[in-house]
């Protein structure tokens, strides 16, 4: 079964589309499709599209083992998935609440606010499916970082272009920080099993790239946000500071609760 709601777009008719944290709050995320198969992530896993071909067997060791994450390995990955998503969703949020009073100031910052939201809401998709295919739980903390993140967005955006920006550049700081910390861990594991000779499997494989990705953007946003005016903000090195302890907090929080 598959749910949206679609609602007014704050960049116009042009750009009307479903707004994802609302679709992933109703069932459409809780129950799932008679299609619908769950999985545990495993170092050997692979979906039919990525088994080799008789062909290519050949390239592969058969002497390569094959073995499920281990507890500790599981436990990191459900913990981090879990903030990944709920980050995703605050990201979505601020700029939501930021928009409408940033672009009717700075009608030049329309497209760049519409990608910004386009891609966090990219990937709050992506983790939302994640979080569904691994049979991961949400953080209980959801309704309080919605609040709060409805909250800054609508007071930085109030502030002005700098203030939101500076929200913006504080924000991907700390989330960019937190990606690569989890990429670095992943490529960890992968150089720890072929130095065992351990097969990788495909589904780390993308994660990793998957998560660099996302990383990526996070930090162009930083970057974007620091050449419209970010650091201009008054006060900013307040701004900054509070965001960023608040981020941490967030993190360490939504990773145990």
């Amino acid at each position: 079964m598959s749910v949206a709601i679609t609602s007014r777009s704050f960049f116009g008719q042009a750009l009307r589309r479903p707004t994802p944290f609302l679709d992933f709050l109703l069932p459409s995320f809780t129950i799932p499709s008679s299609r619908t198969r769950y999985a545990p992530i495993t170092t050997s896993s692979a979906s039919p599209n990525t088994e080799p071909s008789p062909s290519s067997l050949k390239s592969f060791s058969s002497n390569k083992r094959r073995k499920p994450l281990s507890k500790t390995q599981r436990e990191f990955l459900d913990r981090g998935l879990r903030v990944n998503q709920a980050g995703e969703l605050a990201a979505t949020l601020i700029y939501t609440h930021q928009t409408p009073p940033i672009t009717r100031a700075h009608p030049h910052l329309r497209s760049l606010m519409h990608r910004m939201y386009s891609q966090e809401a990219g990937h709050f998709s992506t983790f939302n499916e994640m979080l569904a295919k691994h049979r991961i739980r949400p953080t209980a903390m959801y309704p309080v970082w919605s609040a709060a993140a409805s909250v800054l967005g609508w007071g930085t955006g109030l502030m002005g272009r700098e203030a939101a920006m500076a929200c913006t550049e504080a924000v991907e700081t700390e989330i960019g920080g937190h990606y690569n910390g989890q990429v670095r861990v992943l490529l960890g594991w992968v150089k720890e099993m072929e130095d065992k000779g351990e097969e990788v499997g495909e589904e780390v494989r993308e994660l990793v790239s998957t998560l660099k990705r996302i990383r990526d953007e996070e930090l162009e946003h930083l970057d974007e946000a620091v050449g419209e005016g970010a650091r201009e903000a008054k006060p900013y090195e307040l701004l900054n500071r509070v965001i960023r302890s608040g981020c941490k907090g967030a993190i360490w929080i939504s990773e145990r609760v």
